[in-house]
């Protein structure tokens, strides 16, 4: 990159074949979403420039020179595989947009479908005032999702870490309060709801302690507390489905993320608790993804 003005068309290909090179997987976006970001351009806007030819636009807070020093900045970040919502800030779910930074899991796009199930299972409840729970909250990603798409509901987010609940914090604020966060352990947490909850959702910590993920996104910067289920990863499985069963009440619905090897597992153990017909559902990618049973 020059000092000159650029192109914004070589900039994009400059950058893409840069995240390309570092092994990022959605190089294209990722750089079009670095550019929108330093120069205040959506996606749509970059393709029109990059179409007409044109350079990149002027700045009022910071001369053409400052402005590609700090894209540069953020491009080499990405390049080192820092995930890409650390650097932008947000991560983007269903309709909301989550601060996110270090401490926090960054929320997926195959939650957003167990974000759906959640939501769908709350506005079928013929109560007036449906509670919604979901243990180990991290952003607030599927409690905001119940909130502000079943705004009738009452939802509750249980965070153990103080780190994420940081970024819990600012969430919800940010929609108005619309949950109230819970620090604390999700075996222990709200005694006070026993028996009156509609549907429990969680994507808890499911990786065997032995099993490293490969990506450098997840293995080097979501937090452990947000990974790791012990030995066989399942632990806070366990604990999530005692504490569901003492939540809900009878016809509550559980509904829970987890690796695509381990449905028949979490169906045997969550039968086993006494979960009524647990059953296991794949993501848009066609991988076992999810289960979620009935309480009795």
């Amino acid at each position: 990159m020059t000092d000159s003005r650029a192109d914004i068309s070589d900039l994009r290909d400059q950058a893409a074949r840069a995240l390309a090179e570092a092994g990022v997987v959605d190089y294209e976006v990722d750089a079009d979403l670095l550019i929108g970001h330093v120069w205040g351009l959506s996606r749509g806007e970059i393709e029109a420039k990059v179409i007409g030819g044109s350079t990149v636009p002027d700045l009022e807070a910071e001369t053409y020179e400052q402005a590609l020093e700090r894209f540069t900045a953020l491009l080499n970040r990405r390049a080192g595989r820092e995930p890409l919502q650390h650097i932008l800030g947000v991560a983007w779910f269903r309709n909301l947009e989550l601060a996110v930074g270090p401490g926090v899991f960054v929320p997926r796009p195959e939650t957003e479908l167990l974000a759906e199930y959640a939501v769908e299972a709350l506005r079928a409840q013929a109560h007036p005032e449906p509670i919604g729970v979901d243990l180990g909250t991290g952003s607030g990603a599927i409690a905001l999702s119940m909130a502000t798409e079943v705004p009738h509901a009452r939802v509750y987010a249980v965070e153990k870490s103080p780190e994420a609940a940081v970024w819990t914090r600012k969430n919800i604020a940010t929609y108005n309060g619309v949950v109230e966060l819970v620090e604390g352990d999700l075996a222990d947490a709200l005694p006070e709801l026993n028996g009156t909850v509609s549907v429990i959702a969680s994507n808890p910590p499911y990786i065997p302690a032995a099993a490293i993920p490969r990506d450098p996104e997840v293995r080097l910067f979501d937090p452990e507390m947000a990974l790791y289920g012990g030995e066989d990863g399942l632990d806070i499985v366990r604990n999530l489905s005692r504490t569901a069963l003492r939540l809900g009440h009878p016809g509550a619905m559980l509904i829970l993320e987890h690796g695509e090897l381990q449905g028949a597992e979490i169906r045997e153990l969550l039968a086993a608790d006494g979960w009524r017909a647990p059953e296991t559902l794949r993501d848009l990618t066609t991988r076992d993804r999810y289960t979620r049973a009935t309480r009795p």
